[in-house]
């Protein structure tokens, strides 16, 4: 890599890793405040706030990437233009592929992070989270609970347990499932407690009942239990089915799905439409190049206004997102939509890559087409015709005439 290309690197490098801290930044900063429940709430420490609320990082990474790849390549082609860098460059015959390259290798470099992010680090972090879920909403049984007082684990969710007994037992426990007002659930033990297994937390009741009261009939379902274990981590899930989400399992289990699980069968187009999202998602990062590039990429005088060009790159990623998100929705439809999530970026990039071709070629296209006219008219004859023509002799042999007449 040359100097010049080092300094537009080292430009685009900066303001990219600094609109990538901003904007993580400050969209953490807004979910962390959402979450302060867990510290005033939930009883959990600074420490836990701080690890729960990182864990949605690499999902604000990999959205939050491309973002700032467009921003700091308009900003340092902008840059380059308002210093007339750019003007010189393509004066003194730099070729527009030695001003791209150092774009191209930022931008080889973003697609690697988002898809490390999307393939292996974000699926990680999705089912920690909601591991971690499950143990607060365990600690909160065990620990915070005070005897003999109502408190709300979740929106709807009511527990209540009158006291503890030995080895964390806790005795005449009502617990109450208010989140679909449809189907209202209730527990009712002599005693429980939580148990793990398999990483997952139970709430195991021994000697109770549970009745469910549905709107939709008119009498009650009651059913008595000797022994009855709530899965703490479906709790966060609302009534969903038993099971990891598509975007909580990896990327090898999304590839080998269990097609006689239940879960799976009901679901099958989000799990479809998430691991091709996985793989399709670091495509934008190309198609962001090429969009700003050819908006931006040609050198032009002070006069030539580039808001509108910077304008219409802004619009064309608005569109460029909206297709993906079309593409993502219609694949959990429809096989088809499979095709359409990679066939968006491929075609914008495609579309923005003959643009810029045509774009550095057009003036060298006008140029040749001069001069094979010109030598045309030269084998002719015609134009040492026209060099001959002298309009003023023609006027000063028509004026004379015009006198007598």
């Amino acid at each position: 890599m040359k100097s010049i290309e080092r300094y537009i690197f080292r430009t685009a490098v900066s303001s990219f890793l600094l609109c990538l801290f901003a904007l993580t930044a400050v969209i953490w900063i807004t979910s962390a405040l959402r979450e302060l429940d867990l510290v005033t709430g939930k009883g959990q420490s600074l420490m836990m706030f701080l690890y729960f609320t990182m864990l949605s990082i690499p999902a604000l990474v990999m959205i939050i990437a491309p973002l700032a790849l467009f921003i700091s390549i308009i900003y340092t082609l902008n840059k380059l233009n308002s210093d007339s860098e750019l003007i010189v460059m393509n004066a003194a015959g730099i070729p527009p592929m030695r001003i791209l390259r150092p774009f191209l290798i930022l931008t080889i470099i973003v697609t690697v992070l988002v898809g490390a992010i999307t393939v292996k680090i974000m699926p990680d972090s999705f089912r920690e989270l909601r591991n971690l879920v499950a143990k607060i909403r365990a600690d909160v049984i065990t620990q915070f609970v005070q005897e003999g007082k109502f408190i709300s684990l979740d929106q709807g969710i009511t527990f209540h347990y009158r006291e503890k007994g030995a080895n964390d037992t806790m005795r005449g426990i009502m617990f109450q499932d208010r989140r679909n007002l449809n189907l209202v659930t209730t527990y009712l033990a002599e005693r429980g407690r939580i148990i793990e297994v398999d990483d997952t937390p139970y709430f195991v009741l021994e000697k109770g009942s549970m009745q469910r009261q549905d709107k939709n009939r008119t009498e009650s379902a009651l059913v008595n239990f000797e022994r009855y274990a709530l899965d703490l981590d479906q709790l966060s899930e609302g009534k969903g089915p038993i099971g990891y989400k598509p975007r909580e399992r990896t990327t090898t289990e999304l590839m080998s799905l269990d097609m006689s699980d239940g879960y799976v069968q009901a679901q099958y187009g989000r799990f479809r439409a998430e691991l091709h999202e996985r793989f399709s998602q670091p495509l934008y990062a190309l198609a962001t190049l090429g969009i700003a590039f050819a908006a931006l990429g040609s050198a032009r005088t002070t006069r030539q206004g580039r808001g509108s060009a910077m304008a219409a790159a802004g619009l064309a990623m608005l569109i460029l997102r909206i297709a993906g998100f079309w593409a993502s929705s219609l694949a959990v439809r429809s096989a088809g939509g499979v095709f359409a999530m990679y066939l968006v970026p491929l075609l914008a990039t495609v579309i923005a890559g003959l643009f810029i071709w045509w774009s550095q070629e057009r003036p060298k296209t006008l140029v040749a087409l001069v001069a094979r006219v010109s030598a045309e008219l030269e084998r002719r004859g015609i134009a040492a015709r026209w060099r001959a023509f002298d309009p003023v002799k023609l006027v000063q042999q028509f004026v004379p005439k015009v006198r007598r007449t």
